[in-house]
């Protein structure tokens, strides 16, 4: 008897590891061996993201979620394998991504789940950090220390602990609480003249990440519409108004935009600087609503410190919307 192919079943849910049901099954996929391959490969990334809720609203939840896999091995026949089949492995979920010199499958951070070991913010002002609950046992900010509880719920794997204001350094250890995992440098920034405004991205760790710009905002706006040419004559007088349009404007509408400038920031935000240009979903903090926003800017020179000391990085987004409003 010899392996011709396999059957998976994915159960995507959410709750604690391994508690799906019949009504948790997405997928059932079939592929067979090729040629002289020995392993038959399953590809269900993209299956399982697309049960992945990205919604942001200034909230800082976990976007979490539990994958089973049943895979049932299958001969030439179609028999099911007596040994070893079924195989059942269970996965947390969560939309990150890995660079291509990572290789297939790369781990990503099981502690802070941020590249930068710096992070921004204005003087006197709160801000979040993400960890994975399974790999921190507790966190020390400033002389501070907070244990870290994991629930086992995957609505708890991704926590976002509060920075307080005015704090300095973050200290992420792991479950033993003796090993240091990561310290991150918290610079309190003080901008007298300008209103900083603060920036949400999906990072590769699949986690909100915040970077907040500093300096100059610009506001600018672009119209789209279409036109047709009408007739104006009155057919009765064989007359027309001067004040009756021969060219007609419809389906009006525009795209808001906002540069902003990060201010003076060093080579290790370069990491977060490349995250945000390549994440699918980033939100902005405006007056008191989140409000969807792309990246404008598509290409931008990342800057050292050998070359350029501290950098300051300008970059356009348009607002996700029309600015009339055509919901339907």
């Amino acid at each position: 008897m010899a392996l011709n192919s396999a059957q998976v079943q994915v159960y995507i849910y959410e709750g604690t590891s391994g508690s799906y049901s019949g009504t948790d099954l997405k997928y059932t996929i079939q592929n067979s061996l090729i040629g002289t391959d020995t392993n038959i490969v399953f590809e269900i990334g993209e299956l399982v993201r697309d049960y992945l809720d990205v919604s942001f609203n200034n909230d800082y939840l976990s976007r979490s979620i539990w994958v089973t896999t049943v895979a049932t091995l299958l001969d030439e026949n179609n028999t099911v394998f007596t040994y070893g089949s079924p195989v059942t492995e269970t996965y947390i979920a969560f939309d990150g991504f890995g660079f291509f010199e990572d290789e297939a499958n790369p781990q990503l951070s099981t502690d802070a789940l941020i590249t930068a070991n710096t992070i921004y913010l204005p003087e006197n002002t709160a801000g979040k950090l993400p960890i994975f609950a399974e790999g921190v046992g507790k966190y020390i900010i400033d002389s501070t220390t907070t244990q870290v509880t994991d629930s086992g719920n995957s609505n708890q794997k991704i926590q976002y602990i509060t920075v307080p204001a005015n704090s300095s350094t973050i200290q992420i250890y792991a479950t033993d609480d003796s090993t240091l995992k990561k310290t991150i440098n918290v610079i309190n920034v003080c901008e007298p003249k300008f209103t900083p405004y603060k920036v949400t991205f999906i990072n590769r760790m699949g986690c909100f990440q915040d970077l907040w710009f500093f300096k100059k905002t610009t506001e600018s706006f672009s119209v789209t519409d279409e036109t047709f040419k009408k007739n104006t004559i009155a057919n009765n007088t064989a007359t027309y108004l001067v004040s009756s349009s021969q060219k007609e404007r419809y389906n009006t509408n525009a795209t808001k935009n906002i540069k902003l400038n990060t201010g003076f920031i060093n080579e290790d935000s370069n990491s977060t600087i490349e995250e945000l240009f390549l994440s699918e979903n980033v939100w902005i903090r405006y007056g008191s609503d989140t409000l969807p926003v792309i990246p404008k800017t598509k290409s931008l020179t990342l800057k050292t410190s050998l070359n350029d000391n501290l950098a300051n990085y300008t970059v356009d987004f348009d607002f996700a919307f029309n600015k009339i409003n055509n919901v339907r």
